[in-house]
């Protein structure tokens, strides 16, 4: 085993942010046990001087603390309780950290089930996108015990540009990213929706973009997606079907607390049209092309 300051970490989800955060690690000294089913991520990891396991209970046998950065609630299960799963083999004490976005609901169960087997749970949902995974700049929304973040501070500061400590409850860290994804969705669709009404409109989309970021209705999403709509270029940096599962979250937990949400709604179905256009793999602004397919124009502009 490392010491307390590096920890051995096995680490499942080697994809779009896992493997920055993954190589984040290896750069600040930790050893890191590499799970994931896409040969080519794997081959990457051990480029950068991972070492790579079958499944997440080998990768945990010889482990402090289990990442987990995949993409759904359900894959979390399959991760930690399913066969090869990472909880039997984690040693006592151990820490689990959940990075993926999934029901605040999940989160607090999964919590209380590795409190009975003798672990500990970070709840650690994160936001930035591949760019910030890569540098090491990510903002992590957590919550979970004192010592499961003392656990987790080498992985967070290798990590992290923002780590915000929300509680000691597993499932309040699950609950503001469900906040924070139900105005990311809604951002990348106003987005997208502004920039068709300028297309179709006649305006000059690279001008209107100019303006736009200096002015008060820019957004983070709207300066990082627009870009990728001007260039027609959806190379997934996210996915528009990470946005049908994200969103259709968002709303579960408006039903869940019975209030309506018609604005995450809206976003939602653009998202689902996109995805049954054959859209779903593409990066999220490809949302975009909804509108551009029923107007029959585009919203990219050659480059001046």
């Amino acid at each position: 085993m490392a010491d307390k300051n590096t920890p051995v970490v096995a680490f499942v989800g080697l994809g779009s942010m896992g493997l920055g955060m993954a190589k984040n690690l290896l750069k600040h000294g930790h050893k890191v046990i590499g799970v994931d089913p896409s040969a080519p991520a794997r081959e990457a990891f051990a480029a950068a001087g991972g070492t790579i396991a079958a499944n997440p209970g080998e990768a945990a046998a010889s482990a402090d603390a289990l990442v987990v950065a995949v993409v759904n609630a359900q894959q979390v299960e399959t991760v930690l309780y399913g066969d090869g799963g990472g909880v039997a083999k984690l040693r006592k004490g151990g820490l689990v950290m959940q990075c993926a976005t999934v029901p605040a609901a999940f989160a607090k169960s999964l919590g209380e089930r590795l409190d009975k087997s003798g672990h500990e749970l970070l709840d650690a949902p994160m936001s930035g996108g591949r760019a910030r995974a890569e540098s090491g700049e990510l903002t992590f929304m957590a919550s979970g015990s004192p010592i499961a973040f003392a656990s987790a501070e080498s992985i967070l500061s290798a990590t992290s540009a923002k780590v915000f400590r929300l509680g000691e409850a597993p499932g309040i860290g699950s609950l503001v990213k469900t906040v924070n994804q139900l105005l990311a969705g809604v951002h990348i669709a106003t987005a997208a929706e502004a920039m068709a009404l300028a297309a179709k409109a006649g305006a000059d989309t690279r001008a209107v973009y100019e303006v736009i970021s200096a002015s008060a209705g820019n957004s983070w999403m709207f300066g990082n997606r627009v870009p990728h709509m001007l260039d027609d270029d959806y190379s997934p940096l996210s996915a528009v079907e990470i946005f049908v599962k994200d969103l259709g979250l968002v709303l579960n937990t408006g039903h869940e607390h019975r209030l309506p949400l018609p604005m995450a709604a809206a976003a939602h179905q653009l998202f689902l049209a996109a995805a049954g256009a054959g859209w779903g793999r593409l990066d999220d602004a490809a949302v975009v092309k909804v509108y551009e397919q029923a107007g029959d124009f585009k919203v990219s502009s050659p480059k001046k």
